[in-house]
């Protein structure tokens, strides 16, 4: 771990792994650039690591056997499916809220293997009922955006091409509607990550994300607005530093230390995982 100002750059043993992957701080100044806040719009809570899935690209490793929780809250789109989680809907729009879900494929077998038995069918049941209540529908101001991501150790394709095949598709075949997708490549981390070091993809899929950085997507990262805590009221500057353990800034702090916001111009902790933020249109 090596510490630049403010800011902490930590490998992940890439050479060991196969992998001769530049340290991101280092092809950050290649081309000029810093990573630095902006103001900060969004608090972002993680509100713990229980979950009703075990996905196998999660970063955090949630799943069903874990105890780490802030509380009770916890939402997707299958947890919406259950009996007696149905009034949340209701919530949702009463309050006006924005919803963006994880869809990761159009193919039933794809997306259960990588989400579990029964996800597919359950999101389409959710994302019709999201549509009855206005959810998605053109016009609606209840925006009901989709999230996809490859099932392997590749980069997705465009964002443009893949919202024209999901919007076609979902409509045609299930008559559902939706605003927007959006694409990114999964982080080397957690659970993916072990398994692109167990499968031996890990140095050939760092090398996609590092070759495919895009310093354009730099300046919409999600960390120079946001603030992430977790469950216990630690600060982060995004979810998946959270996931490294690599706190905001690089020093360990305390929701309850801070009088306001981070200040406009500090520097972001970056690591060798943020290329999957800025490969192809980045992650925003």
């Amino acid at each position: 771990m090596a510490f630049e100002g403010n800011v902490v750059d930590r490998q992940y043993e890439n050479q060991e792994k196969g992998s001769a992957v530049v340290s991101f701080s280092t092809t950050l100044a290649r081309h000029g650039l810093e990573l630095k806040r902006g103001v900060t719009t969004t608090l972002q809570i993680n509100v713990g690591l229980r979950c009703n899935q075990a996905c196998r690209h999660c970063h955090v490793e949630a799943g069903p056997d874990r105890t780490e929780m802030m509380s009770r809250v916890r939402c997707n789109l299958t947890v919406l499916a259950e009996e007696n989680r149905k009034e949340l809907i209701e919530v949702c729009q009463a309050h006006r809220v924005g919803i963006v879900a994880s869809f990761p494929s159009l193919d039933a077998a794809q997306a259960e293997a990588q989400r579990g038995r029964g996800v597919f069918s359950k999101s389409l049941a959710t994302l019709k009922r999201l549509n009855e209540f206005g959810y998605g529908r053109p016009g609606s101001e209840l925006e009901l955006n989709l999230v996809s991501n490859p099932a392997g150790a590749f980069l997705p394709v465009s964002q443009a091409e893949a919202q024209k095949r999901f919007q076609r598709d979902l409509d045609e075949r299930w008559g559902i509607r939706f605003h927007h997708l959006y694409t990114f490549s999964n982080v080397p981390l957690g659970r993916f990550r072990r398994w692109l070091v167990e499968s031996g993809n890990y140095g050939k899929y760092m090398q996609k994300l590092a070759s495919g950085f895009n310093p354009c997507a730099v300046g919409g990262l999600m960390c120079r607005s946001l603030v992430s805590v977790d469950w216990n009221g630690n600060l982060f500057d995004c979810d998946f530093n959270l996931a490294a353990g690599i706190y905001m800034g690089g020093r360990k702090r305390h929701v309850s230390e801070m009088a306001g916001p981070p200040e406009p111009g500090e520097l972001v902790a970056t690591s060798d995982h943020c290329y999957a933020c800025t490969a192809g249109s980045g992650f925003s």
